[in-house]
């Protein structure tokens, strides 16, 4: 027993002596785990909505996308917008670099072949009475100088015929009142030759022929057999078609970019495949008070008659600003502007990744598909060109400057909950059907944007201008609070874009621009359609692969018949259904 008791202490001395001499020296594992230090404090977000802040990973509670840890990196700008390559990617966001070239204004007109307005006839009668025989009863019918149209009956001629024969019973006594006679006859255009013969016939001419006095195409027929007709009174509209112009129409804001003897690429729908060149011979001085154009007109020859008048051309005008290479053009896509207050956002990088930063810019002129850009940005720099509003919506909802909040600050767009300590749940939202609520006030605003579509159709840019108010008020009384879920965050995007498009429109000063704005506002119609998926009679969605300039533009419609608001009366049956809900 005394031998137990010997070897126990023997074993808690060897303990002891251990912990004076190893003891203070052993590591702790708590003093060198510096991931559980550094995960103690870490902000989770999303790449997509970088509004989101949580304590712990997980799935965004908007989108379902895995959360990223927050990085905080000084050499970033704190008022710039971070995006992850993933959010670029679905965002569409696409960017450039900036460099100096030639400005060269590229303008897209339409047109319409016309006749030569100096080859152009009325052919009249010089010849009183009754039209006994027409020769031309129809249009389209070729006549040729000299050509017999129709014969006359006329009393007049019949009296001043008797006339003579009587002058000429007394001619050797008063020689001047045979030839007065005579002259009479000549008034209604009677040749030498058929006075002469009337004169040795001694024969009454009651049919009097009406001849052509050039040659081409009958284009319009006046009169019919039978009528009776005055001196001068017109009988047909005679057209030379070997000579024509094309007439194209320039809106108010082009007539400061073209001038005569630019040159214009063009292509007609009835010879596919093929284009054609010509310069500008004439610009019209004055502009249509309706449609608020002025034509351009290009002179052709058309002696193989393959041209017809009526046929839709479609031209490009090229015109160029500056040719010293030392202008900066960004595309229009790249530029946000209301008014007079116009950004870009500009690329900038880190070691922690892409973010992109407000960048206000003075717009010089537009050149169709682009803006010269005066002062904002320079040589080198890298702007986004395309998701401009993805950026501007995220920049928005993180409080960071946004185009409607150039300052930044808090986010007003309903996702703050606590600011950048906010607590969500890791649970994603659910989407649900709308109420009836919200489904009667997303009706309404289809209706109202019907009638945008419906005006910018008949080409009345004033109308239109009214019933985008209309629009606008719909929208505004479409509350957040109506819409649950995902169905919130859907439409507090769509909502955000919709009411800058509306301002971007009210800028329009003609209907060309109004176009071009209405093609942003077709194109979150239909997206608001397709994921609120409203209970709405049935609405087409119709392309046309013409509009905006060649790339092809949507828009909706409650009728399964074109009616084209991006061309209207000039090309109105352009386009196909390519959808429909």
């Amino acid at each position: 027993m005394k031998k137990y008791v010997i070897y126990t202490a023997i074993l808690f001395g060897g303990f002891f002596l251990g912990w004076l001499i190893f003891g203070k020296n052993i590591p702790r594992d708590t003093d060198h785990n510096h991931d559980a230090v550094s995960e103690k404090g870490q902000i989770w977000t999303c790449s997509m909505h970088p509004q989101i802040r949580m304590k712990e990973s997980g799935d965004c509670p908007i989108c379902g996308m895995d959360l990223i840890p927050l990085k905080n990196s000084q050499s970033d700008n704190p008022m710039s917008i971070k995006m992850s390559p993933t959010a670029m990617q679905l965002a569409n966001v696409q960017t450039a670099i900036i460099s100096k070239g030639n400005a060269v204004k590229e303008l897209q007109v339409n047109g319409k072949i016309q006749p030569d307005e100096r080859y152009e006839s009325t052919q009249t009668s010089h010849i009183s009475g009754r039209i006994e025989q027409l020769k031309i009863n129809y249009t389209g019918e070729q006549v040729y100088k000299g050509q017999v149209l129709a014969y006359i009956y006329s009393p007049e001629l019949i009296t001043a015929q008797k006339e003579v024969f009587e002058a000429q019973k007394i001619m050797r006594l008063q020689p001047k009142l045979f030839i007065a006679a005579k002259e009479k006859l000549k008034n209604w255009k009677l040749s030498d030759n058929t006075i002469n013969g009337i004169i040795e016939t001694g024969k009454i001419i009651e049919n009097f022929p009406v001849r052509a006095d050039i040659s081409g195409i009958v284009t319009d027929k006046l009169v019919n057999q039978g009528d009776y007709i005055n001196r001068g009174e017109p009988l047909y509209k005679i057209s030379n078609l070997n000579k024509l112009w094309i007439l194209f129409d320039l809106y108010e804001s082009d007539l400061s970019w073209v001038k005569k003897g630019d040159r214009v690429t063009y292509s007609l729908n009835a010879v596919s495949g093929k284009t054609f060149e010509g310069n500008i011979a004439f610009i019209d001085p004055v502009v249509n008070p309706k449609t608020r154009t002025s034509k351009a007109r290009i002179e052709v020859n058309n002696t193989n008659e393959k041209l017809k008048p009526e046929m839709l051309v479609n031209g490009t005008i090229k015109s160029s600003i500056s040719a010293n290479g030392n202008t900066i053009v960004v595309p229009k896509t790249a530029v946000m502007w209301t008014g007079k207050k116009s950004i870009v956002y500009k690329k900038l990088e880190s070691s922690d990744g892409v973010s992109f930063m407000l960048t206000k810019v003075t717009l010089g002129p537009s050149l169709g598909d682009s803006y010269i850009i005066q002062s904002g940005i320079t040589e080198g720099d890298e702007i986004a060109i395309n998701g401009t509003f993805s950026i501007d919506a995220a920049a928005q909802l993180a409080g960071k400057p946004s185009m409607m909040n150039p300052e930044g600050g808090k986010s007003s767009v309903g996702h703050n909950h606590g600011g950048a300590s906010m607590q969500m749940d890791n649970q994603k939202s659910s989407v649900v059907s709308i109420s009836s609520e919200a489904n009667n006030s997303l009706k309404n605003l289809f209706d109202s944007y019907m009638k945008i579509k419906n005006n910018l159709v008949q080409d009345d840019f004033e109308s239109s201008q009214e019933s985008l108010l209309e629009f606008e008020i719909q929208l505004k009384q479409i509350s957040m609070s109506l819409f649950k879920g995902e169905n919130h965050n859907i439409w507090m995007k769509h909502s955000v874009t919709l009411k800058k498009l509306i301002i971007q429109y009210k800028t329009s000063i003609d209907v060309k621009e109004a176009r071009d704005n209405f093609i942003h506002i077709s194109e979150q119609m239909i997206m608001i359609g397709k994921s609120l998926k409203p209970k709405l009679d049935k609405i087409y969605v119709q392309y046309c692969p013409m509009a905006d300039r060649n790339n092809g533009a949507r828009w909706l419609s409650k009728s399964k018949n074109i009616m084209n608001p991006y061309f209207g009366e000039a090309m109105l049956k352009c386009g196909e259904v390519k959808e429909e809900f």
